[in-house]
């Protein structure tokens, strides 16, 4: 059986939101190690399958691969439509490869409502596989909003004590957003006959209209990504939300905004992304320099993380907006980077959480006298967000930066402040718990991290330095896509 008649896409889609399904018919509490089992079963199944994807790519073409296409909606002419290209594969497999990560990191720290708490995860995690592969408008849009339930329930259910007002800022902010996105769709309908994302490719639209277009797709992008000034739902969001909830919405969901700049508005949209590229210039360096002072203020350590995501985030925005094939690559790297790195940091504060219930700095101190393994393994991460070469975090950042002196060297100065500002309050923060002598008796009571723990993050330990040293089998991936979205970028549609 060939892969095209396997319909792979669609069984990475449905069969974690089906297995979700069967994990809640699978009851209360009393079955939790079944449902456990049968999550990690199932995930991993999932991650898997969607290695396939990478067996099966061919490297040299940017068409859309393992494509599905059935009718769903034949009077507005949608399409149950889905492919891949060297964008969104490796965005797929970062989702698998996460899910597989939460559902381990969970196993002994979630005692109750287990199986709504795992079918949660499995059902978002189809849902966000359906966004990546997703190629008619209508089926993006329903799995974009669909996937804001599960989180709303993960962030409501199991977060912290004002996690009802984060569940509601963040279901909003994302939602308002994606509102007019669907107006952008309905305008680009009437002017195709179709909802076919590639067939918008196509399109030639006056700049006046691609500039209210691109409006709209920046309303529901940038919110996800999320961009200054849009970006204050995500501290509260990641404050608020248990330990597997911030490490997919940090490593994967923002993703999605950046995803939904190179899949619509730099092909769809080039006039107008040239015309506004400054704009969206000068709000990423923001985002890395203004935002990084912000996340060197921070008391808290999982509000730090959740400005170094934004500040990271900047970096990709920066990248793609410089239109050259060294810079939009550098920030599809940064984006699969941030994801392992910003999921792994997270991890790391809910070890610490786990233990003493407190994500407070000043709690800390002294901790690598108790916990030597867990600090040599947040060593590492926090050098990754430092930008350490060796580790995935310099690859990015470094190809954005040749990108961005191609086009301007005021970009690329200031982009590179990152390297300054990330080490100050990543290594800052890293000092004030890992280092010293013990600070006071919760430090002293603390264990080093179990087996299963030190499973979970050497996995992302071996991600972050395979990717750093060789990010070349990535590159392969992404190349043929990205020389064909700088062409499509650099022709104008007026």
């Amino acid at each position: 059986m060939s892969m095209p008649d396997f319909n792979i896409l669609s069984s990475l889609i449905w069969l974690p939101i089906l297995s979700g399904a069967v994990v809640l018919g699978l009851g209360g509490d009393e079955r939790a190690p079944l449902v456990r089992k049968f999550s990690l079963v199932v995930s991993t199944a999932v991650f898997l399958l969607s290695l396939l994807l990478y067996i099966g790519f061919d490297t040299t073409t940017a068409a859309m691969q393992f494509v599905e296409r059935h009718e769903w909606i034949s009077s507005f002419n949608i399409f149950y439509h889905l492919g891949i290209d060297g964008i969104s594969m490796p965005l797929i497999i970062l989702t698998t490869f996460l899910t597989v990560i939460v559902v381990i990191s969970a196993w002994q720290v979630i005692q109750e409502k287990v199986a709504q708490y795992m079918a949660s995860f499995l059902v978002m995690e189809g849902l966000m596989i359906g966004v990546f592969s997703a190629l008619d408008a209508i089926a993006f849009y329903v799995f974009w909003e669909a996937m804001l339930v599960p989180m709303f329930i993960i962030i409501g259910v199991w977060g912290g004590a004002n996690r009802v007002y984060a569940t509601i800022k963040f279901f909003l902010y994302t939602l308002l957003g994606s509102l007019l996105m669907l107006v952008a769709f309905i305008y680009l309908y009437n002017q195709s006959g179709t909802f076919g994302i590639l067939d918008f490719h196509d399109l030639s639209i006056p700049l006046h209209a691609q500039l209210w277009l691109f409006f709209a797709f920046f309303a529901a992008f940038a919110v996800k990504v999320p961009m200054f000034p849009v970006h204050t739902w995500l501290p509260d969001a990641h404050v608020e939300a248990p330990t597997g909830g911030s490490v997919i919405l940090a490593a994967v969901m923002l993703k999605m905004g950046a995803y939904g700049f190179v899949r619509f508005s730099l092909p769809i949209l080039p006039d107008a992304s040239h015309e506004l590229a400054g704009f969206m210039i000068a709000l990423a360096l923001i985002a890395v320099v203004y935002i990084s002072l912000v996340a060197l203020a921070q008391e808290d350590m999982k509000k730090l993380i959740a400005y170094s995501s934004i500040a990271h985030m900047g970096f990709v925005i920066l990248g793609f907006f410089i239109f050259n094939a060294r810079g939009i690559e550098g920030g599809l790297v940064q984006m699969i980077s941030h994801g392992f790195i910003s999921g792994a940091l997270f991890l790391c504060v809910g070890v610490l959480y786990d233990r003493l219930h407190s994500r407070q700095i000043a709690d800390y101190g002294g901790v690598a006298n108790k916990m030597p393994m867990f600090a040599a393994f947040m060593m590492l991460f926090a050098m990754a967000n430092s930008g350490l070469p060796g580790t995935s975090g310099f690859v990015g950042e470094f190809l954005v930066i040749l990108g961005a002196f191609e086009v301007n060297a005021w970009y690329a100065v200031l982009a590179a402040t990152t390297l300054i500002f990330g080490a100050a309050y990543t290594l800052w923060m890293y000092k004030r718990v890992i280092f010293g002598m013990v600070a006071n008796d919760n430090v002293e009571s603390l264990t080093d991290a179990t087996p299963r723990e030190a499973f979970f993050l050497a996995l992302l330990a071996l991600a972050v330095l395979g990717l750093g040293v060789w990010p070349d089998p990535f590159l392969e991936i992404v190349h043929a896509s990205v020389e064909n979205l700088v062409t499509q970028v650099s022709i104008t549609k007026l």
